[in-house]
């Protein structure tokens, strides 16, 4: 779990964890990436029996990498669960989420249900490689519109039901097991991405590895979708986002598009970011 700030959160996943533990042993690991608060001493004060790395503000990617290194060492586990501050465990959700990955030697990471506070279901628990019209449908709004046809709605991965177990192209990075043979294989989180796009990167790599990507809804977890950061990402979380979107199309797609689709699809993450800038600059200003 990588924590920077919001330390209630973070208390109320560590206590799902104690509340709903895997049957088999498990260690919990808080690296704590640069909070601008007291989390880390909170950590250690309240749950002494959870390893804690403190480390700077070195991004999402780089510090779940901390951890992963054990298993290139020779050390660690036999599975990896990253899971996001943000969330919480129900009864059973790991052990299911295990078992699935148990089921199959070729799988390779597994995804669960996961929830938003009023209950319902946080479309992102699973999704397909967007094509540039289903991400433009989706970050318009028409991809999410009840009904949508199937190539606007694309990246929700619209032909598995919410409660359908089944292989996707990603899973959430709220909440990713993976087995250990499986990142020996593919490596660790890209650090070239600080923040956003990471788990949609891990999980390309997987696929293009031969590992099976698997959503598994048998386990539930509470999400508080960026519970974590403010309302509207700030300046430097929005370049990331963007940033990440870039880096994820010029390493998978781009290569195989043409020229003009390219600069089409860069001259709208472009658009899209400055929009993006704008709106949070104008909310700021308000809030000021």
């Amino acid at each position: 779990m990588v924590s920077h700030g919001a330390w209630p959160l973070l208390r109320n996943c560590l206590l799902s964890l104690q509340q709903h533990p895997a049957t088999c042993e498990m260690q919990v690991t808080v690296v704590d990436s640069g909070s601008p608060d007291g989390t880390p001493d909170q950590v250690a004060e309240e749950f002494p029996e959870v390893r804690l790395i403190r480390a700077g503000n070195i991004g999402f990617s780089a510090a779940n990498n901390l951890v992963l290194a054990g298993a290139f060492a020779g050390e660690g586990a036999d599975l990896y669960l990253l899971l996001n501050p943000d969330t919480e465990v129900r009864d059973g959700t790991i052990d299911a989420a295990i078992d699935r990955l148990q089921s199959d030697p070729s799988i390779g990471m597994v995804g669960v249900r996961l929830v938003t506070e009023d209950g319902s279901f946080d479309h992102a628990s699973k999704r397909a490689f967007p094509t540039p019209l289903a991400a433009l449908a989706h970050f318009t709004g028409l991809g999410r519109l009840p009904g949508a046809p199937g190539k606007l709605s694309q990246y929700r991965a619209t032909w598995l039901d919410e409660n359908e177990p089944g292989e996707v192209d990603s899973v959430n990075g709220a909440f990713m097991l993976v087995r250990r043979e499986a990142l020996l294989e593919v490596g660790p989180l890209d650090e070239g991405y600080w923040l956003y796009m990471e788990d949609l990167d891990w999980c390309r790599r997987f696929g293009l590895g031969g590992w099976k990507v698997f959503y598994e809804p048998a386990g539930t977890a509470l999400h508080v979708k960026g519970g974590s950061s403010p309302d509207r990402r700030r300046f430097r979380q929005e370049v990331a986002f963007h940033r990440g979107m870039g880096r994820f199309y010029r390493r998978f797609d781009a290569p195989g598009n043409s020229g003009a689709v390219n600069l089409a699809v860069y001259a709208g993450i472009a658009v899209k970011l400055a929009a993006s800038l704008l709106i949070t600059a104008v909310g700021e200003l308000r809030n000021r």
